[in-house]
């Protein structure tokens, strides 16, 4: 279920986002200080970032050493999250963004998992230039 949600936001495909996450999901954003409660509040903050082209590009992701446990309907997933940057306009290369996570996934009906809760914390600010 992340590596799809990584997926579909590198191809910037909100609705298949939207796919993974409960309609009801709450998230603590690295990039918004209150609690987000919902997919209304999620689009008010993906309004509020910077559109495509401003400020540093994002060349890739990567979601990794997840720790999994499963408690019958419910998921607990661990995993740090790297995200790496295009160099800057004069080619120098910009340092990493180091994320560490927690996503709470529930079973539905269906069979399939959504994310219930996700929490995210920035360990290394990254898109700046290297020290």
């Amino acid at each position: 279920m992340i590596t799809t949600m990584y997926a579909a936001y590198s191809r910037q495909d909100r609705p298949a986002i939207d796919a993974c996450l409960a309609p009801d999901a709450t998230i603590w954003d690295s990039e918004a200080a209150p609690l987000l409660c919902g997919k209304a509040d999620l689009d008010r903050i993906r309004e509020e970032r910077p559109a495509a082209g401003e400020g540093p590009q994002e060349a890739g992701l990567d979601a990794y050493d997840p720790v999994v446990d499963v408690f019958g309907e419910l998921a607990l997933l661990r995993y740090w999250l790297r995200v790496d940057f295009a160099p800057d306009a004069s080619g120098a290369p910009l340092r990493p963004e180091i994320v560490r996570n927690t996503a709470v996934l529930r079973r539905y009906g269906d069979g399939g998992w959504r994310i219930v809760h996700l929490h995210e914390d920035v360990q290394q600010v990254g898109g700046v230039p290297e020290p």
